[in-house]
């Protein structure tokens, strides 16, 4: 948990250049499988003999494809080659305000998944691809682990609108270098 009290689960992956965009469009679409609560449409992404779950939508689809561009071009573009794709589940509430009158997003979720890209040579190219087929195991049993667990089911707040695919706003950043992109 982070100092505002909702829970943060961190993901870490070592990536080569060939399947980063692969790899984090599986691992995004996975988190948002997990944690969806409309009627969602699946689909798989099978990453080095992982199959990873998915969401057949297209706007979910759209958002994951443009943060992964942004991330690609953030790191491909500078020296930096480490970088995170925060995933943020927030719900809305009436804001508490003398002179305001709306409504504000309180975040009771997020996911961190920091990334970083090596380039294995020849060589190393099989145990590489091994450690990051045993990393995406692992990283869906964190996903399944948490949101089954009491406290990932409990973090979830109640839900009053369930007319769409989300019934709470989803907000991913893309930062590299520390610095947001957009």
């Amino acid at each position: 948990m982070n100092v505002s009290g909702h829970p943060t689960i961190t993901i870490d992956l070592v990536l080569d250049r060939q399947q980063t965009k692969e790899v984090l469009r599986a691992v995004l679409h996975a988190i948002l499988f997990h944690r969806l609560f409309g009627t969602v449409k699946p689909q798989t992404f099978e990453v080095l003999d992982v199959t990873m779950p998915g969401v057949d939508d297209k706007e979910i689809t759209l958002l994951v494809e443009e943060k992964v561009d942004a991330f690609w071009r953030g790191v491909e573009g500078g020296a930096n080659k480490r970088g995170q794709i925060l995933v943020t589940f927030s719900e809305k509430r009436p804001r508490k305000s003398w002179f305001l009158i709306g409504e504000e997003e309180i975040p009771w979720e997020q996911w961190i998944i920091n990334a970083e890209i090596r380039q294995p040579s020849d060589r190393e190219r099989q145990k590489f691809n091994a450690d990051l087929a045993a990393t995406l195991t692992k990283s869906l049993e964190t996903m399944l682990v948490h949101s089954s667990s009491e406290k990932g089911r409990a973090a979830v707040p109640l839900i009053t609108n369930a007319s769409s695919i989300s019934p709470f706003p989803i907000k991913m950043a893309v930062k590299v270098g520390g610095v947001e992109l957009a």
